[in-house]
């Protein structure tokens, strides 16, 4: 049995690569933790926020691997403390964020427990080249050339 896909319309080429990202993010989960911010800092800049009270920056771990951009966290156990009401959350967790092709993260930072990471968006171009049409008498016409006889 075939598949139908979103993307499987033979009017959008070369868009394949955006059904493997929405399965990804499907796989993701919808765990609320850690809670995070999105905010737009600049004309082309990001920063996401995210609440990691109790962990220090050798708890963290950010990877960008393939477009996605995943924040993993692990506190380190600590034997000898002994707690009469354990009420705050030390557990593990792993944040992904898919990025759009030429996002750049600039950098990390901790602030007051907020994990805050700088991304800065490509600035998109605007590109536009006339094909012009050729008849079929004036492409019989046209000579072919070796490329090794182009002088540069």
């Amino acid at each position: 049995m075939t598949r139908v896909t979103s993307f499987a319309h033979p009017l959008m080429l070369g868009f394949d690569h955006f059904e493997q990202m929405l399965q990804q993010l499907a796989k993701s989960g919808g765990d609320g933790y850690p809670p995070y911010n999105i905010e737009q800092t600049g004309a082309n800049a990001l920063r996401i926020t995210l609440a990691v009270a109790g962990f220090v920056e050798d708890d963290l771990q950010i990877v960008l691997e393939q477009n996605q951009l995943i924040i993993h966290g692990k506190q380190k156990e600590e034997t000898d403390r002994v707690f009469l009401h354990h009420g705050i959350a030390a557990r593990q967790f792993q944040r992904k964020f898919m990025l759009a092709e030429g996002i750049e993260v600039t950098g990390a930072e901790m602030d007051n427990g907020l994990l805050h990471i700088d991304l800065l968006l490509p600035v998109p171009k605007s590109d536009r080249k006339q094909i012009e049409i050729m008849r079929k008498s004036r492409k019989k016409e046209m000579k072919t050339v070796d490329p090794a006889e182009v002088i540069e």
